[in-house]
Parts: C-alpha cells; sequence; structure tokens
C-alpha cells in the first residue's frame, strides 16, 4: 500500500459511514416518519440497517487497517503523531463500539421483533438505534472537522 492509497481509501470510508449517517438520519428519517405508517416505516429501517451496516463493516475494517498503516507505516507510530491523529483514534474507537452495540442489540432486536411484527417492540429498538445514530453521528462529523483541521486544530 502507498500513502496516496491509503489516505483515499480512508477518506472514502469515512465518507461512507459518516455520509450515510447523515443521510439516513437527516434526510430519510423525517421523510419515512411523514409518509409511512409504522409497520412498513419498521420493515424499511430493518432493511436499510441491514444493506447500511453490511458497508458500515467494510468501512470500519478498511479504516482500521488504512489508519493503522499510515500511523505506524509512514509516520512511525502513535509517539511521532500530533493530538488530532490521537483524537481520531480514540473517537474512532468509541465510534466502532456503539456501532457494534447497535448490531447486537437495538438494531438485532429490531430485526426479530420486525418478523415477529411485534411493533411496539420494533419501535422501541428503532428509538433506541436513532439515539445511538445520533451520538456517533455527532462523533463522526466530529472527527471529520479534526481531521480537516489537522495540526491546526488540536
Amino acid at each position: 500500500m502507498n500513502l496516496p492509497i491509503a489516505i483515499s481509501l480512508h477518506i472514502l470510508s469515512a465518507i461512507v459511514w459518516v455520509g450515510g449517517m447523515f443521510f439516513a438520519y437527516v434526510i430519510v428519517r423525517p421523510c419515512v416518519g411523514n409518509v409511512l405508517n409504522a409497520p412498513i416505516r419498521l420493515k424499511l429501517w430493518s432493511q436499510i440497517f441491514k444493506q447500511f451496516f453490511r458497508w458500515v463493516w467494510l468501512a470500519v475494517i478498511i479504516l482500521l487497517i488504512s489508519g493503522y498503516w499510515m500511523v505506524f507505516v509512514v509516520y512511525g507510530g502513535m509517539k511521532l503523531v500530533g493530538m488530532h491523529v490521537h483524537a481520531m483514534n480514540g473517537i474512532a474507537w468509541l465510534m466502532i463500539i456503539l456501532f457494534v452495540y447497535l448490531n447486537v442489540g437495538p438494531v438485532k432486536q429490531l430485526h426479530s421483533a420486525v418478523l415477529a411484527e411485534e411493533w411496539s417492540t420494533a419501535g422501541q429498538a428503532l428509538a433506541k438505534t436513532r439515539q445511538i445514530v445520533a451520538i456517533n453521528l455527532a462523533l463522526g462529523l466530529s472527527t471529520v472537522i479534526i481531521a480537516a483541521g489537522g495540526k491546526y486544530l488540536i
């Protein structure tokens, strides 16, 4: 791997993850809520998460590989990088933990409840999912700001 490829893969993966959350939370959520009744809305969200989360898993893997490759191969390790890189690393791990929790918790519960047509349970799972996505979106946007500002910001 070379630096331009690593940077490109890293940025593309961040765009997929953070941009996908932005689109889902800020654009799709209000539109779907205004147009579709609960059972159809919950089925749609279940399907959206199945598709989107496949891409997020890939993005997470690429972000970790490309990020740590740059830190250790290009820049010589964590001791030699700026605070902005440490901040991005810490936020990334928090985002990953929240994403994994979504997969094994609320989104898994959403999928199961939709299959069983337990709409109240599915609605509660979706509400919890929205809260966590909002937190992860804020963290992701913060990371983008830190990445763009780099050493001049932190």
